[in-house]
């Protein structure tokens, strides 16, 4: 097949920082992997943010076109299970991090890493969700596991305006549970309620407490997106045999807790990382998503912006300023 000329973001090091715009790219760049598709939609995560701004532990070369996630239609393909046409959505593994990602129009990846785009979603709504909604359903989906029941108590999300929180805000109100939703910013309380958040609270309220072994109980389950100290305060406001899910670091990456709420609770701390899930649960979720799974609230929590707006939200990303998710529209 011909190389084709198309458009993506390309960061890149200039006079000792970073830069990001859009530039004229060419498919016979990209790596020789088995799928080139066409890409229509992508979101801009914070991941994304670090990648357009040299951070080494995600990208290690540059020039660089960031995007961890990407929906598109297959273009040509060397593995059987996809052909010209598929409508199919890929998620983190390298994309975007040193393999060239959803922020241009093409991208080439292993079949390996590709899902078929379920019924039930259209390309646009599967990036609605992307990576950060991939996550919160994982972690959701945890915590069912371990028999937490709807209406047995109140569920806690924190970070609960960023992209994951949101959505688990979302997906537990859709699911049936009382969800207590936990910010900074109460200038988005109706936002949040808006998504089916019960209750919203400051996020000083859970964590700015005592430092004792265990505190009362006040939910019995969680979905934390902060990490540090917030995780360990959860943990020990959690209720008897409830359960944490935690994916964030954004209040640091180690836990400084004790062991009571362990054993004298029989509290259960699960992790997520959406990066390395099996191709068997991605699936399995994503069928989820598409179905039952599905928020009627989809279209409540994201802004679509095009290609050339990305250097700006990149900026309001790593301020701490976005506030639900950043659809990406790659085709004009």
């Amino acid at each position: 097949m011909k190389s084709k000329m198309y458009k993506a973001l390309v960061a890149e090091e200039k006079n000792g920082g970073f830069v990001q715009s859009v530039k004229d790219l060419n498919t016979k760049n990209l790596p020789e992997n088995d799928v080139l598709i066409q890409v229509q939609y992508s979101s801009l995560n914070y991941k994304d943010a670090l990648s357009a701004t040299g951070h080494q532990g995600v990208t290690k070369k540059y020039p660089f076109t960031p995007g961890i996630d990407a929906a598109g239609i297959v273009e040509t393909s060397k593995d059987d299970r996809f052909k010209t046409g598929d409508k199919v959505i890929v998620t983190s593994y390298d994309l975007g991090m040193n393999t060239p990602g959803g922020f241009g129009q093409y991208i080439s990846v292993p079949a390996d890493w590709i899902v078929p785009l379920p019924n039930g979603l259209t390309l646009k709504e599967s990036m609605m969700i992307g990576t950060s909604g991939l996550t919160a359903a994982i972690g959701i989906e945890k915590i069912l596991d371990q028999h937490v029941k709807q209406k047995c108590g109140d569920v806690l999300v924190t970070g609960a305006t960023g992209a994951v929180g949101s959505f688990g805000v979302a997906l537990f109100s859709h699911l049936g549970f009382d969800v207590i939703a936990a910010t900074g910013k109460m200038d988005q309380a109706d936002y949040l309620k808006s998504l089916g958040a019960a209750k919203v609270i400051h996020r000083n309220e859970v964590a700015e407490v005592e430092s004792k072994p265990m505190l009362s109980s006040k939910w019995v389950a969680a979905l934390d997106t902060v990490g540090g100290k917030m995780l360990d305060a959860v943990l020990r406001q959690t209720s008897h045999n409830g359960v944490v899910a935690c994916c964030g670091n954004v209040l640091g990456h180690k836990l400084q807790t004790n062991i009571y709420p362990f054993i004298l609770r029989g509290i259960s701390l699960m992790g997520i990382d959406s990066g390395i899930a099996l191709m068997p649960d991605r699936v399995r979720i994503w069928n989820k998503l598409a179905a039952d799974w599905k928020p009627d609230v989809l279209k409540e929590f994201f802004r679509e912006v095009p290609l050339i707006h990305l250097p700006k939200e990149i900026k309001r990303i790593q301020k701490g300023e976005q506030a639900g998710k950043v659809l990406v529209k790659l085709q004009s």
